[in-house]
C-alpha cells in the first residue's frame, strides 16, 4: 500500500529565520509561519483561527531564507511532516512537529517587503535536482535546488538577487 506525506502551506513568518551551519558547511534554517482561517461561529459571528507551523529548510533553501526572508513576509511552502520526540530537562517526554520544506516560494516582493505589503516575488525549489519555473505577470521567478544550484531568468527590473 502506498502512502503520502505532503504538506502545502501559505503563511506569514512569525520571526526572522534562525540559521545554523553544521559541520561541512550545511545550512539549516528554522522559523515559524502562521496560517489563518476565518469562519462564522454558531451565533453567526465572524471568528479567526491562527495555526503556527515550525518550518525547517536545508542547504540552498536555508541560505535563500537567511538572505531574503524576514518576519512578516508571506511564503508558500511545500514539504513533509516530521514529528520528533525527546525528553526535556525534567525527564518529561515531549514531541515536536515540523514541516521539512522541499520548496519555498517567496510571495512578498522586495518593494512590498520594504513597505509592508504582499505580492508575488519568486520561487525556490529544494531537493536533489534543479527544476525550472516560468515567469508570471512580468515578475521574475527563479529556482534553486537544495544543493545551492540556481537558474536565472531575464527581468525588466534590476535587483540584487544573485540568480
Amino acid at each position: 500500500m502506498a502512502s503520502v506525506n505532503k504538506v502545502i502551506l501559505i503563511g506569514n513568518l512569525g520571526k526572522d529565520p534562525e540559521v545554523r551551519h553544521l559541520e561541512g558547511g550545511v545550512a539549516v534554517a528554522r522559523f515559524p509561519i502562521a496560517t489563518s482561517e476565518t469562519f462564522k461561529d454558531k451565533n453567526g459571528e465572524r471568528q479567526e483561527r491562527t495555526e503556527w507551523h515550525n518550518i525547517v529548510l536545508w542547504r540552498g533553501l536555508a541560505e535563500v531564507a537567511e538572505k531574503y526572508v524576514r518576519k512578516g513576509h508571506s511564503v508558500y511552502i511545500e514539504g513533509k511532516l516530521r514529528t520528533d520526540n525527546y525528553q526535556d530537562k525534567d525527564g518529561v517526554q515531549r514531541y515536536r512537529t515540523e514541516i521539512v520544506a522541499d520548496s519555498m516560494t517567496m510571495l512578498t516582493s522586495r518593494t512590498e517587503a520594504q513597505t509592508g505589503g504582499n505580492g508575488n516575488s519568486g520561487g525556490f525549489q529544494g531537493g536533489s535536482s534543479s527544476q525550472s519555473s516560468g515567469q508570471t505577470s512580468g515578475q521574475g521567478s527563479a529556482t534553486a535546488s537544495g544543493k545551492g544550484n540556481a537558474s536565472a531568468f531575464q527581468n525588466d527590473e534590476p535587483d540584487d538577487l544573485p540568480f
